[in-house]
């Protein structure tokens, strides 16, 4: 076919994370039948291109254009990340990056360019000079919440729709979606107008309420950031120390802001066992694992024992996983996608609608979703959010 850009072709491959043999299977052909595309001595066909266009997530127009288009590099956008880890990305993850960076967008317009809050958390708390500690404090006495309070969420996926809410409201807006990948927990995309923050919906609801303030940390710091499970050690070991002492800042910081030392100190002379655990965590409604490296912090356990214990759970979450996926009948697409969303950013799109500012096929490609299954959505809005 006439007037495809081979390099076009190339340059998305690569931005998705494709390597030629992959694409090749994808194709049933061998990697040799790609790569003519790819240097020009074929092309594919319409259907074949539209296939393509699939496979990358990208319009089929795109491979049309003379240059490739001005897109900013992952390594670019996650400088903290190590060269050898970019790579591990997977597709599926590299989309959804895309798609953060599209909801930027979306946000831009949706609020004529302006961030609706008053109050930004990124303009008044300034981490210069401090240490975590009166960084933590000063964030909770700007959100307001209480460890009493707190403590009344009960379950961490209530805990997290609290925390999302208040995060909302001093103009970070946060985003899930499921990664397909378990060794990245989330990533934020800074902004001075609209930054947002994306969780792995794929992993438990008291690791995604961890994530959410590791990833705010970093946008403290000003600076993009995606997070890795922290019991990658060889990850950490690639950092340089400038990007160590970050990410060691931003899970500590995580920490100290969700169970501040002062009000755990009463439980340093526990014995540590699954039942304290357990207890302490609900407490704080928080995972069973932040307890842990408490103690680890505070000597209280050893190394060994801090590894084989959150391996240990590890392993159990699989098994628990696998049991229940086994005997899941499947969700409702719509719950799932107002879950991703958030109630705040369904609720701006659809008043845009209803001020006539934007039509119904706008609101169905603010919503990611096709314009027959807006009537359902719209029905989300008032309904009991609980399932969220």
């Amino acid at each position: 076919m006439q007037g495809i850009n081979p390099i076009i072709l190339i340059w998305a491959r690569k931005q998705s994370g494709f390597s030629l043999g992959e694409v090749a299977i994808y194709f049933k052909k061998e990697p040799r039948f790609i790569q003519d595309w790819e240097n020009g001595t074929s092309s594919p066909s319409f259907p074949q291109l539209e296939k393509l266009a699939n496979k990358y997530k990208r319009p089929t127009a795109l491979f049309f254009f003379p240059e490739i288009p001005e897109e900013t590099l992952i390594s670019q956008s996650f400088r903290t990340l190590p060269k050898q880890e970019v790579e591990y990305i997977q597709p599926h993850l590299r989309h959804i990056i895309r798609k953060a960076k599209v909801m930027q967008i979306n946000l831009s317009e949706l609020n004529n360019g302006i961030n609706p809050v008053e109050k930004k958390i990124l303009n008044l708390i300034n981490i210069k000079n401090k240490s975590i500690n009166e960084v933590a404090k000063e964030l909770r006495l700007l959100l307001d919440i209480s460890l009493e309070t707190q403590s009344t969420y009960k379950k961490p996926k209530l805990a997290f729709k609290a925390w999302r809410n208040v995060l909302e409201k001093y103009g970070i807006f946060v985003f899930k979606d499921s990664f397909k990948d378990e060794g990245f927990s989330g990533f934020c995309l800074y902004d001075e107008v609209f930054p947002v923050i994306y969780i792995n919906n794929s992993l438990p609801p008291s690791r995604q309420v961890f994530t959410l303030f590791h990833e705010l940390a970093h946008l403290l710091f000003g600076i993009d950031g995606i997070e890795m499970l922290s019991n990658n050690q060889d990850y950490h070991n690639k950092l340089s120390e400038t990007n160590k002492k970050i990410e060691v800042f931003c899970n500590a910081f995580s920490s100290k802001f969700l169970v501040p030392d002062a009000a755990f100190d009463q439980y340093l002379d526990n014995e540590v066992n699954d039942t304290s655990l357990e207890d302490i965590a609900k407490q704080f409604v928080v995972s069973r694992e932040v307890i842990l490296r408490k103690f680890l912090d505070n000597q209280k356990i050893t190394t060994d024992f801090y590894t084989k214990k959150v391996r240990q759970w590890k392993d159990e979450y699989e098994l628990d996983k696998k049991q229940n996926r086994s005997q899941s009948t499947g969700g409702n697409p719509n719950y799932t996608k107002r879950a991703y969303l958030g109630e705040n950013y369904m609720e701006l799109a659809f008043s845009q609608y209803y001020n006539n500012n934007i039509s119904i096929r706008q609101l169905a490609d603010y919503l990611d979703v096709k314009p027959w299954r807006i009537p359902t959505m719209e029905s989300l809005i008032f309904e009991d959010s609980s399932r969220l």
